[in-house]
């Protein structure tokens, strides 16, 4: 019974990771943070 109970738990935890991963909202921080490794030393990339 626990088991099942944490097992569900997880899944909605997983669910709501990927949800607020995925939305739009988030695009523009997520992009800022995949051109970091780009940019010069000492730049702030905000």
């Amino acid at each position: 019974m626990v088991s099942g109970i944490v097992t569900g738990a997880l899944i909605v935890l997983f669910i709501a990771g990927w949800v607020w991963a995925w939305s739009p909202r988030r695009k523009a921080d997520f992009d800022n943070a995949a051109r970091m490794p780009l940019g010069e030393e000492g730049e702030n990339n905000p």
